[in-house]
């Protein structure tokens, strides 16, 4: 199912928390929404789920307006962050439930429920766990059986609100190789809420950036990553180190000597150069900045060089392999240069 959102708006007394979003989200697509906390993307989940109204705009489900659609008719398979599992129903029970609650000739009869109950504890990876109770669980286990009882309803879309925030890093992780995988089997156009962008950028066949109520960005993960469309999603999308610069005679100056890589665009006056810490290389005299290193950190398989530059004092960070731990000692010069850069103008 796709799903077309048109100047959509939502405001909760004097605070906007959607400002005139517009949004295409494809058949089949998994659909990051990023953005801090405030950004608004748990309440577009909620209106395209019909748990809030928005106050302008439409949500058209396959070219349908939505708006006269009930929760239940919208067919939104939707999952919490923590889970919201009955913990006085065991795992089956839970994943049943809204199979349970229909009435009428929509109701499956018991032998068919229980049918796709074991079905999904199958596709869940939760074989021969559905007479556990939620208590019983790991964490991990919960979001499963969260996942399961929200495809149960056979849904058109599924959405998920911070599905693995309160889980921790190593689970977080095998989770979201596991989502990724069941939503290449099930091909569910599924949206899902997040804060994290590691966790965004390693979902997401798209992503959607939301900034105080307003969309930023969208595109692939790539695509936000290497070409950010303002300063706010290169310091919110990754790392990135900010130097203070100046156009001159159609070339960008930073730290005194031209800008040694090819930039979208030529602008004029004071400008901010963007430089992420892997794209920033040590160099020689003749081309790069002069700094001194202040703290050096090893992690994993890479080393955070931590610099001050000389001429303005800017502090940056250099990502190098490990294999260059010990080479810069705390008050070892070092010159520096980037590989790859982008650009606003200052103000």
């Amino acid at each position: 199912m796709s799903i077309v959102i048109e100047h959509l708006s939502k405001r909760f007394g004097a605070f906007a928390a959607l400002d005139d979003i517009q949004l295409e989200v494809k058949q089949g697509e998994l659909l990051a929404l990023l953005g801090p906390s405030g950004s608004g993307k748990t309440t577009l989940l909620r209106i395209i789920a019909g748990l809030e109204h928005a106050d302008a705009g439409r949500v058209l489900f396959d070219g349908e307006d939505a708006a006269g659609l009930s929760v239940q008719a919208r067919r939104a398979g939707f999952v919490f962050q923590h889970y919201a599992l009955f913990r006085h129903l065991n795992v089956a029970d839970n994943i049943a439930f809204g199979l349970r609650v229909r009435r009428g000739a929509e109701r499956w009869p018991e032998a068919r429920i229980r049918a796709r109950v074991e079905e999904l504890l199958s596709l869940v990876q939760l074989e021969g766990l559905g007479g556990r109770y939620p208590a019983q669980l790991s964490g991990g286990q919960r979001q499963r059986v969260a996942l399961a009882r929200a495809l149960a309803i056979e849904p058109r879309v599924l959405l998920l609100d911070e599905p693995f925030g309160a889980l921790d890093a190593q689970v977080r992780r095998d989770l979201r190789r596991w989502l990724r995988e069941l939503h290449d089997r099930t091909g569910l156009t599924t949206l899902f809420v997040t804060h994290d962008q590691e966790e965004a950028l390693e979902l997401a066949d798209r992503v959607a950036i939301l900034n105080g109520g307003k969309l930023e960005q969208l595109g692939t993960p790539a695509a936000v990553y290497d070409q950010p469309a303002s300063p706010f999603i290169y310091g919110f999308v990754g790392e990135v180190n900010r130097l203070p610069a100046q156009w001159q005679a159609g070339r960008l100056h930073a730290e005194g000597k031209p800008v040694p890589t090819e930039l979208a665009g030529v602008g004029q006056g004071a400008a901010h150069l963007y430089v992420r810490p892997e794209d920033l290389r040590v160099s020689d005299e003749a081309t790069g900045w002069p700094a001194r290193v202040v703290a050096e950190q090893r992690s994993g398989p890479r080393l955070r060089v931590r610099a001050v530059l000389e001429q303005s004092q800017s502090p940056v960070e250099v990502e190098l392999p490990a294999s260059n731990d010990g080479a810069f000692p705390v008050g070892a010069r070092l010159h520096v240069a980037p590989a790859r850069a982008g650009w606003f103008p200052a103000g």
